[in-house]
């Protein structure tokens, strides 16, 4: 299959034409794959329409090249082949509009270190039917749309762009660097109806900025596992801690980090001010009266 810019179409032959003339070829899709997506030890057949007659997906088929040894996904060693097993579909980023799926007929190894084990792929992982590039560009977008928007635009589900943008925080959990923290901020963000929160943790130095960690709840228990997680030598580090007056984290900070400056979030304080002067001072609530 070949293709061009829009403006043009496929011949019955499946290559695409200019609307101008039919004379001028366009490159070919596998040459745009190899550039964009080439893997060493396998090669693109020729794409096709998976339904010749609507035209909505192209097939992408691909084979290992001769003679390579599939890859134990186990222990990354490879090995030779034991058997085959049915045919998969991956999908890769549209083109388009139109939907792209890498076929593949995945092999199992017979692995002398681990046994019998499915082979390890370059473009996906496990028995995710999404290519890890796909993931990675709808992970991206949802940074600019909502989910909805993202799956609505690329013609997918709002589960695969959930999945994807969770695949990029594990792969961002795993790679960061948690040296150098001095001060953190901690929020909470309702995410679902019936006061379901997220406690959210931000480093917020100077010249660095990010999203450390996400705990589900605004309790203690869950705030507790940041700590957990950061460790008692970079919490001793930590200079300026920013939260609401939420008691659980309150309670939290001054347990685990009682050497930082706690710094309480004004909005909060500003709402407790009417409170303050309606009891002449006691900081505590008004009881209600019947």
């Amino acid at each position: 299959m070949e293709v061009v810019h829009p403006a043009g179409h496929f011949g019955k032959d499946g290559f695409f034409y200019k609307s101008s003339s039919r004379s001028h070829r366009g490159m070919q899709l596998k040459t745009i794959l190899n550039y964009v997506e080439r893997h060493k030890s396998f090669v693109y057949g020729t794409p096709r329409w998976f339904d010749p007659k609507t035209q909505t997906t192209i097939d992408v088929p691909i084979e290992p090249r001769a003679n390579s040894k599939p890859i134990c996904s186990k222990c990354s060693r490879p090995g030779s082949c034991y058997d085959h097993l049915q045919q998969r579909r991956f999908e890769f980023v549209p083109l388009w509009g139109i939907a792209v799926y890498f076929v593949y007929t995945m092999r199992r190894v017979d692995c002398e270190t681990c046994g019998v084990k499915v082979e390890r792929i370059p473009w996906g992982d496990g028995k995710n039917s999404l290519t890890t590039t796909y993931r990675w560009f709808l992970a991206n977008w949802a940074k600019q749309l909502s989910w909805k928007g993202v799956a609505d635009s690329f013609g997918t589900t709002w589960q695969n762009v959930f999945r994807s943008v969770k695949h990029a925080v594990s792969w961002g959990l795993e790679h960061r660097d948690l040296e150098g923290i001095e001060s953190i901020g901690v929020d909470e963000v309702q995410w679902q109806l019936g006061h379901k929160y997220l406690t959210l943790v931000y480093q917020i130095d100077a010249g660095r900025k990010r999203l450390l960690w996400i705990g589900q709840n605004r309790t203690a228990k869950t705030f507790l596992r940041f700590f957990r997680m950061l460790g008692k030598e970079r919490i001793s580090r930590l200079k300026f801690i920013c939260s609401d007056m939420w008691k659980a984290y309150l309670k939290v900070i001054a347990k685990k980090a009682p050497q930082a400056i706690h710094v309480l979030d004004r909005f909060h304080i500003m709402q407790k001010m009417p409170l303050v002067e309606e009891n002449g001072g006691n900081r505590q609530s008004p009881r209600r009266r019947g």
